[in-house]
């Protein structure tokens, strides 16, 4: 039960925390399919800034992982400017503007990748490989039956996660920031009206959408994989938009549908070792997310309420 607990948490929380991005730019009224995009550029600039700066700190510190959360928000958010210009400043098809973002981020930055590895190391290799994050566990609530596994073998980016998310949902629901980039995605109109610049704010929501991706997006690198390449965010990104509509674009509820998704695949990864499974197996339970997605879609997105003007190229001269 541990292991399933520590594993499902340390896979639920960074997508959690994606789709708390995601909430953030279509609650504005931008709708964000680039997440993807966001969370592997933003990881791509943490993984380097890692790789380059390999020599300068000692061999176990922890230093390195917690800057490389920091540039991987500077990252996500700097390569969310290319969605919010198409999408805000030049009114492109938002769900094109997605999908050509991911496809590029995939595309630019295995490039980079391979050629940094060969011009900067001399080596023939398409990923980083990143220092091993430690882990925390607190003695005493350990031992505590069942939920002791939520005080077991945690990553320290977990708290992060756990604290940007307590702030970003204060921001959301108890700022006046937050209500007029709510307001934005029901009734821009209104809020253009009111006298914000509704462009503005939705900017603002596209670019906290890619800060938060590229945190999420560094922290799979570190606990899920150990390295950074462009091939190990497949379907992350989609797999958080769809826990962002299953918790009908409310941070709360998203949680839930992230730790559902996180403990469904760890349940499968425990299976596949509790009966002997062939390693292949393992890529199979891959699915179980995705599987899960579908079927909860199916009987439960009848029940969606999306932000009324999500989608809508906002136009101020039709006020």
């Amino acid at each position: 039960m541990t292991d399933i607990i520590v594993n499902g948490m340390s896979f639920a929380l960074p997508l959690f925390i994606i789709a708390v991005g995601g909430i953030f730019s279509e609650r504005s009224g931008v709708t964000n399919l680039a997440l993807e995009g966001f969370l592997g550029a933003g990881a791509f600039i943490g993984a380097l800034f890692v790789v380059l700066t390999s020599g300068l700190f000692p061999a176990t510190s922890q230093l390195p992982m917690y800057l490389a959360l920091l540039f991987s928000m500077i990252g996500g958010a700097l390569y969310a400017i290319l969605h919010a210009v198409l999408c805000i400043k030049f009114k492109a098809n938002q769900v094109i503007s997605g999908v050509v973002v991911n496809i590029l981020a995939a595309a630019l930055t295995d490039f980079l990748t391979s050629q940094i590895n060969a011009g900067v190391f001399g080596q023939s290799s398409d990923k980083f490989v990143l220092t091993v994050s430690s882990r925390v566990t607190f003695a005493h609530l350990s031992k505590i039956p069942v939920i002791g596994g939520f005080f077991t073998n945690v990553y320290p980016f977990e708290f992060i996660i756990i604290v940007i998310a307590l702030i970003a949902a204060y921001v959301m629901y108890g700022s006046r920031f937050g209500l007029r980039l709510r307001a934005c995605g029901d009734n821009p109109y209104a809020v253009d009206a009111a006298g914000c610049n509704v462009g503005r704010l939705q900017f603002a929501a596209v670019l906290i959408s890619g800060g938060l991706s590229g945190l999420g997006g560094m922290c799979f690198a570190y606990s899920v994989y150990g390295n950074y390449s462009s091939s190990i965010y497949s379907g992350y990104g989609y797999l958080a938009i769809a826990a962002m509509i299953f918790g009908n674009w409310k941070i709360p509820s998203t949680l839930g549908a992230c730790l559902l998704f996180g403990f469904a695949r760890a349940v499968g990864y425990w299976l596949v070792q509790r009966l002997g499974l062939p390693g292949t197996y393992s890529d199979l339970i891959m699915i179980l997310p995705y599987a899960l997605t579908l079927l909860l879609l199916a009987l439960f997105s009848k029940n969606n309420r999306s932000p009324r003007a999500l989608g809508e190229i906002y136009d101020k001269g039709k006020r």
